[in-house]
């Protein structure tokens, strides 16, 4: 199936304050990534260009590129309410970008062909990708008045406007105090869980299953730079590669799990949620390279 702008909810929970955590899949094109970084409330895993191997990048591009929803005419400023509307002119636009996608690929095959990393030669597609984007975040209100509006780039306002339609849709799941929000977490197998033994852990089943979906949903948010974040569906995998990220400090996918928690305004960029990134000592690490000034320390006493 092509892919299109579009969002998926797969997780969606409320806590008794009426505070909403959503965690949703998004599917838009690589040059839009931008803009949805800007937005600092939500909390983000994407596929990363330097860590898809070159050759599926390749397929990816050549079998279903992502090519414009709409063709603008060329104008002033940052947005045209212009477009071309002659049936043979958008062919022959199609065709104008399929073939800037076929050079891209060639002289990308070339740098490839010399023994050039992935992580150089994969930019070169990237304007004709596809991107998968996971976003949780508590906020959405201010996203999808800036974005889901007339004044916003094409792209960008068609996926805001999908967020919206799936966040009006959807019906969050109510939890309460020591519940857990966990992407992905109702596709996992009780039986399997239950099976798995973890000596460092002694708690009762209840608690002990919830840190193992804590663990297995925090390595298929890791995943998804690879596109794949489904993984293999192997949930020791899944804990070891959970606990690489831990010692190896890369947290990011640790911000997607939260726990419902009476005494929690903020936490992170989560209202009402503790986040399972601000759970875990020295989430945020020190580097001694960096020299530390003190309040006046070189200041202009001209």
């Amino acid at each position: 199936m092509k892919k299109q702008i579009s969002a998926e909810i797969v997780a969606d929970s409320i806590n008794t304050k009426g505070d909403r955590i959503t965690t949703m899949v998004l599917t838009h094109p690589r040059s839009i990534l931008a803009e949805i970084l800007t937005h600092r409330n939500f909390s983000r895993n994407s596929a990363s260009s330097r860590a898809i191997p070159f050759k599926k990048m390749v397929e990816m591009v050549e079998n279903d590129p992502f090519i414009p929803i709409k063709w603008q005419k060329s104008h002033k400023g940052m947005q045209s309410n212009q477009h071309f509307t002659n049936e043979e002119m958008i062919v022959c636009l199609k065709q104008y970008w399929l073939c800037a996608r076929d050079e891209a690929i060639y002289k990308a095959i070339n740098l490839d062909n010399v023994n050039v990393t992935k992580q150089i030669t994969n930019r070169i597609l990237e304007p004709f990708m596809w991107h998968t984007t996971l976003v949780t975040a508590t906020e959405f209100e201010n996203f999808v008045a800036l974005r889901a509006h007339p004044d916003a780039e094409i792209h960008i306002a068609e996926l805001a406007e999908r967020m919206l339609e799936a966040l009006n849709e959807s019906t969050p799941k109510s939890l309460g105090y020591g519940d857990w929000h966990i992407p992905f977490g109702d596709k996992f197998d009780e039986d399997r869980l239950f099976d798995i033994s973890d000596n460092q852990i002694n708690q009762d089943f209840e608690q002990f299953g919830d840190q193992l979906k804590v663990k297995i949903a925090t390595a298929r948010c890791a995943r998804i730079s690879y596109s794949n974040f489904e993984g293999k569906d192997d949930y020791e995998a899944d804990i070891k590669l959970h606990d690489m990220l831990m010692v190896s400090g890369h947290m990011s996918p640790m911000e997607h799990c939260a726990k419902v928690h009476p005494n929690t305004e903020w936490s992170g960029n989560f209202k009402g949620f503790l986040q399972y990134r601000k759970m875990i000592p020295n989430e945020s690490q020190t580097d001694s390279r960096l020299i530390k000034k003190e309040y006046g320390e070189n200041m202009d006493k001209s």
